[in-house]
């Protein structure tokens, strides 16, 4: 019995009359040579032009600066300002110069202050304010090879440099006080030399300037007039203040001092010349009472006003100092002597000698 389809091992397909028909593989078309080849992609000639551009610009830029370093050889650049004064394009002395003439008046002008409603003047020179040309110059000195400032001082660039101003703090605080001394209603405790006596002054709680704020603010405006000419009327700030001198300590100096002082003459001798001063006209241009910052009193010689008394009373008068010269009588030498003999009650203790070691 012959097999079954079911039984073949080979899978059985859709039956057909004859042979199973073989289908060949598709071949590629073939290349027509009629059909031009594709044109090769064109360079974007924006591109270039951008680069061409950027090398130009950069070969500017190059030539500018090198044109720039070779026109501003000076020892402070081109246009190098200082509170709007053109310094640049010379020397530092042509330059310290230029700042000096320009601002010269305005560095020493006295500033307006107002204290509690008072106008008072304030000399710069004397209250540690200053414009320090010499330091401003050096500072704005030498090249600036920054490319911005270079090529700028050839379009016409500033190039701003700060002053130098600085500030005794110590010194303004002082110049304050001194100018504010008959403004306010403060007032510290002192002793007075009039002719022919001492006077105790004492003080009293009132109204005085605020020595920081102050100091802050009369700085500030003294720039502003550096710069402008004009700083108006100054508002220093006030506040409460105490006496820093008491009462107590008024007393203890006129006894210990002011009295004995103008009790009497007092003379003062050297290498065999004397001089005397009395109580009635040369003491008080000599003394003066001034506070410490513990709040007591010390003594205060005007040694401007004593060498005027005294003039040429010691000339030819040699003292041997400590490092073996010997050198002119000074005030400060009679200053010294006199400050003991103030004190002496008998004549012969109100006679200062000023010891001179000469030969």
């Amino acid at each position: 019995m012959p097999p079954t389809q079911d039984n073949s091992p080979f899978p059985v397909g859709p039956q057909s009359d004859g042979a199973m028909a073989h289908t060949p593989p598709k071949l590629p078309e073939p290349v027509r040579s009629d059909v031009p080849p594709a044109a090769p992609a064109k360079k974007k000639k924006g591109r270039n032009k951008l680069v061409l551009l950027a090398v130009a610009a950069v070969v500017v830029a190059c030539g500018a600066y090198g044109a720039g370093l070779l026109m501003n050889h000076a020892d402070v650049p081109k246009g190098t300002t200082v509170l709007g004064v053109d310094i640049g394009g010379g020397t530092r002395d042509e330059a310290v110069k230029k700042l000096d003439d320009a601002l010269g008046a305005r560095v020493t002008k006295p500033l307006k202050l107002s204290v509690d409603g008072e106008t008072v003047t304030l000399k710069p020179d004397q209250a540690g304010l200053t414009l320090d040309s010499q330091a401003t110059v050096r500072a704005a000195a030498g090249s600036d090879y920054n490319p911005v400032t270079v090529i700028g001082s050839l379009l016409g660039n500033q190039r701003v440099v700060e002053p130098d101003m600085p500030v005794d703090e110590e010194k303004l605080a002082a110049a304050l006080e001194r100018a504010a001394g008959g403004s306010g209603s403060a007032q510290d405790g002192t002793v007075k030399f009039l002719p022919g006596k001492a006077v105790p002054v004492y003080g009293k709680v009132g109204k005085g300037i605020d020595p920081d704020a102050s100091t802050t603010a009369v700085a500030q405006a003294y720039k502003k007039q550096v710069e402008t000419g004009s700083a108006g009327a100054v508002q220093v700030p006030v506040t409460t203040r105490k006496p820093t001198v008491s009462k107590a300590e008024v007393d203890k100096f006129m006894t210990r001092f002011a009295k004995p002082a103008m009790s009497a003459n007092v003379t003062i001798k050297a290498g065999g010349r004397e001089i005397p001063f009395g109580p009635a006209r040369s003491l008080p241009k000599i003394l003066e009472a001034r506070a410490t910052d513990h709040g007591t009193l010390q003594p205060y010689y005007n040694l401007e006003e004593l060498k005027k008394l005294y003039g040429n009373v010691f000339d030819g008068v040699l003292i041997q100092r400590g490092t073996g010269d010997k050198t002119p009588v000074q005030p400060t030498d009679v200053a010294g002597a006199m400050n003991k003999a103030l004190v002496g009650k008998t004549p012969a203790e109100r006679v200062g000698v000023i010891e001179t070691n000469a030969d």
